[in-house]
């Protein structure tokens, strides 16, 4: 699989602790990505600075979590990128708690995922095989 250009992570708010985390793995280790905390500022239209993002990555992260699961947002962010031909093959699960996955969407079933309930760093480096 190649290298992403950059990388977009999907996140319920609620989640922000581990995907700072996982931003500061991802930084240290060169791979762009874009995340909201990092590349929204105030007064922007959020929303679309959201929209404009999806339209320049390339690969598609999403934290999976019950909070994920009712999140309208990350939601949102899910269905584009599964309808966009350019993240075929690029989109990956992560997996930080136990959550009704299909929830999100029934395809997320058949998509390789990475469960980090096995420990942050064993996980980190499972997703960086991908």
């Amino acid at each position: 699989m190649p290298v992403p250009k950059k990388l977009f992570l999907s996140h319920a708010s609620q989640d922000r602790p581990f995907v700072n985390k996982l931003a500061t793995f991802l930084a240290e280790r060169k791979i762009s990505f874009w995340y909201s905390k990092r590349n929204l500022v105030g007064a922007q239209q959020w929303h679309d600075e959201i929209g404009r993002a999806l339209k320049t990555c390339d690969w598609f992260l999403v934290v999976l979590s019950a909070a994920a699961v009712r999140s309208k947002w990350v939601k949102r962010e899910l269905l584009y990128a599964l309808q966009e031909d350019r993240y075929e093959n690029r989109i990956v699960p992560v997996r930080i708690q136990p959550c009704d996955v299909e929830a999100l969407s029934w395809t997320l079933a058949s998509i390789q995922r990475v469960d980090f309930s096995k420990g942050f760093n064993k996980s980190c480096h499972e997703l960086i095989k991908i």
